[in-house]
């Protein structure tokens, strides 16, 4: 049986749209963006989540050596489109080991990222973007600053990009150091960039 949609901030249960409800509700924060259950890590997966993308679909590319696509997952209901969507990799950990990175994009509010940065949200915080930039990504022509957030046991980063957070979450947080070179970004939502996607075992870091 395929999951349930979840509470995108919390990964609490949330009820459908009703006559007296105009969206999705969560019993602690309220109306929310539905966080649907993971798409595979394969074409159609790619294809499910690119569907109704209301916010970018962020992949570094090319991708770092030996890294792999590992799920994909989205928020959203067929009414709004997905107002967040989160790209799951898994690689060789530059210090050793393996390492898992979501690369996330989403509209202010709607939590994803907090989510995975294990943060109680819904954006980077007050204190957000007040010292120097600690990392890059480019897009395009443009490098795009990132500056890091306080998150247990993980690295996560957070930035802004065409009027959307951008998040860069990474366990263990040593993976961080994939980071101290900028990493190219392409949006999949500009088709015909990325032919062929070389995809790994589902990350157990996605709903569902």
């Amino acid at each position: 049986m395929r999951s349930q949609p979840t509470c995108p901030r919390c990964a609490g249960p949330v009820h459908a749209p009703s006559e007296s409800s105009g969206g999705w509700r969560c019993g602690l924060h309220g109306e929310v963006d539905p966080l649907r259950p993971a798409y595979s890590p394969s074409r159609e997966g790619l294809s499910g989540v690119l569907r109704g993308a209301a916010v970018p679909v962020w992949l570094p590319w090319p991708l770092p050596p030996g890294w792999l696509v590992t799920g994909f997952a989205a928020a959203g209901d067929e009414r709004s489109g997905s107002r967040g969507c989160v790209v799951a990799l898994t690689g060789p950990n530059p210090v050793g080991g393996q390492g898992e990175m979501l690369i996330i994009a989403e509209e202010l509010g709607v939590g994803l990222g907090a989510r995975f940065a294990g943060l109680d949200g819904p954006d980077p915080g007050r204190d957000f973007a007040a010292g120097p930039v600690d990392a890059s990504v480019q897009f395009g022509h443009h490098d795009v600053p990132l500056w890091h957030v306080e998150a247990p046991n993980r690295a996560a980063f957070a930035g802004e990009v065409m009027a959307s957070w951008l998040w860069v979450v990474l366990w263990p947080d040593t993976a961080g150091m994939l980071l101290v070179e900028p990493l190219a970004l392409r949006d999949l939502r500009d088709g015909g960039q990325v032919p062929d996607l070389p995809y790994g075992v589902m990350s157990p870091h996605l709903p569902g």
